[in-house]
């Protein structure tokens, strides 16, 4: 079976998350997102909150270098526990 690289991975979230917030009246629903993002993609209560507050506080700049130093380590899953 192909493995996507994290690149191609990556590209699938996002028109997934794209697609997910297109069937939100108010893309700044906080509640309507989190809501989706448990029901649609398989987040839990905890995990849908962390994905939004990391996004909103440290936004695509900062994840996308914290996301290449993960690959860099092997970190697939982190200590959160998420």
């Amino acid at each position: 079976m192909y493995e996507p690289t994290t690149a191609e991975h990556i590209d699938l979230l996002t028109d997934e998350y794209r697609a997910l917030l297109a069937e939100l009246k108010d893309p700044n629903d906080l509640t309507a997102l989190r809501t989706l993002l448990m029901e649609r993609a398989e987040w839990s209560e905890l995990g849908s909150a962390a994905l939004i507050r990391l996004a909103r506080r440290y936004g695509t700049f900062v994840l996308s270098n914290a996301l290449a130093l993960a690959e860099a380590l092997e970190i697939e899953d982190g200590e959160a526990g998420i």
